[in-house]
């Protein structure tokens, strides 16, 4: 980079949330990640009930979620690797919010017969379906709205908030849609990402590089080098992310996974299932408004250091959950998620776009976190279900806690410092070349 650009990157200053909230392309933005996770939160929430009271048997429901991660290992690094070769244009992107309109008539029309003249395949069918819209996409869904946040100028973190805001609308509407009709919910999904589908078509990309950058034959695709993805496979701080997503960001969902069972165990008074989805409620509500200051943070201390906040707190939060188990212990453990969640995604793609380059941070991301995470969560959802039932959820969360903090280690002496670093941003987002991205005196 020139020394003019160098001047110019160091001037920069830091958009708050108050400036973002100022911008349209913020608004669109954050409205993607609304809806998407409008739906998201929707499936999460109530496939179990649904699946149940449509006869599935608890096998073949965790099946469903076993295909998912299945299907997502095979997909994330074709999926990464499409989208940076794509860089900024949407026909994926535009693929995922397909398959999501499709949920209604999915569950309706297919998923729905198909139990009842086989539960394993429908389990199969279901789960590949889902991995196409839920553990597959949002990788798609979060790389391009990174990569578009650097691009526009705005803090990823700032758009992000709106998905943990839709979430927890639909945790709120989600209840009384499915206690008028359960069906209704997955038509709600899909009326979701019909607005999602025009929000992204309105949504601002610049142009792939300047004019004159690339020759006419160029137009058509993203160059992305196999030497370049080469690079990042053997680069020592993507191992270690690697490593660190495995053994965190998985185990932050394998524990998530049966802890409303561990809760309603211990919770003895009133009506356990309704006070859990009411904390649920709250939790994601203040996920938000910690979202809202987790960028400044980790601007300050790294988002390396950032990672290893976020794998601290979930240490806390497994091993708390063990030992403590008063109402309103459980009740502060699951809250605790609120830092957590906003820590790891803001964390999670500042290292990314710090650290390797940005022509393939799409790449970065579905291998590096969304493969990672998806193999961590078919190893270890086996491994804690089979150890719930053996020793018992409290020294599975012992054994649980040991395993992330081990894990943390060893992934923190591999991964470099970033701490200083700044990612590209502006024409220089996509991993334009700087002299012809950024002319001196534009």
């Amino acid at each position: 980079m020139s020394s003019e650009n160098t001047a110019l990157e160091a001037t920069r200053t830091e958009p708050s949330v108050l400036d973002s909230l100022k911008r349209s392309v913020v608004w669109n933005y954050g409205g993607t990640f609304f809806f998407y996770f409008f739906g998201w939160q929707l499936v999460f929430t109530f496939m179990g009930l649904w699946l149940k009271a449509e006869g599935m048997n608890s096998t073949n429901i965790g099946l469903v979620s076993t295909v998912m991660a299945l299907v997502a290992m095979g997909l994330q690094p074709i999926y990464g690797y499409t989208q940076d070769r794509l860089g900024f244009r949407k026909p994926l992107y535009s693929f995922v919010v397909v398959c999501a309109a499709l949920m209604g008539p999915f569950f309706q029309f297919v998923f729905k017969p198909l139990i009842g003249v086989d539960e394993t395949l429908a389990a199969v069918v279901g789960g590949v379906y889902l991995s196409l819209v839920l553990m597959s996409g949002v990788s798609v869904v979060e790389a391009f709205n990174e990569r578009a946040s650097r691009a526009n100028g705005f803090e990823y973190g700032h758009a992000r908030l709106f998905g943990s805001l839709g979430g927890a609308t639909a945790s709120l509407v989600g209840g009384v849609i499915y206690a008028g009709n359960p069906d209704n919910v997955w038509w709600a999904a899909s009326l979701a990402a019909l607005v999602l589908g025009v929000l992204l078509f309105l949504a601002k990309v610049p142009h792939q590089a300047p004019e004159g950058h690339r020759s006419e034959a160029d137009a058509s695709a993203h160059k992305v080098s196999k030497a370049t993805v080469l690079r990042l496979l053997k680069d020592r701080s993507f191992l270690g992310f690697v490593v660190l997503m495995f053994g965190t960001a998985a185990l932050y969902d394998v524990f998530d996974q049966q802890y409303a069972i561990y809760f309603s165990e211990h919770v003895l008074h009133g009506d356990p299932e309704t006070l859990f989805s009411r904390v649920v409620f709250i939790q994601i509500l203040c996920e938000a408004v910690v979202m809202v200051f987790t960028p400044w943070i980790v601007n300050r201390i790294g988002a390396k250091r950032g990672l290893q906040i976020f794998a601290g707190i979930l240490v806390l939060r497994v091993l708390g959950s063990a030992f403590v188990t008063t109402t309103e212990a459980l009740i502060a453990w699951r809250l605790l998620a609120a830092i957590e969640m906003p820590f790891m995604l803001v964390s999670v793609m500042k290292y990314i776009t710090r650290m390797f380059d940005v022509k393939i941070s799409a790449t970065a991301y579905t291998l590096g976190f969304g493969f990672a995470k998806a193999l961590g969560v078919a190893v270890f959802s086996l491994t804690f279900g089979y150890a719930y039932d053996t020793i018992g959820f409290s020294s599975a969360y012992v054994v649980m806690a040991i395993s992330i903090a081990l894990i943390t280690g060893v992934a923190s002496l591999l991964m470099g410092d970033d701490k200083g670093r700044e990612a590209p941003t502006g024409e220089l987002a996509d991993g334009a070349d700087d002299e012809e991205a950024a002319p001196v005196g534009v």
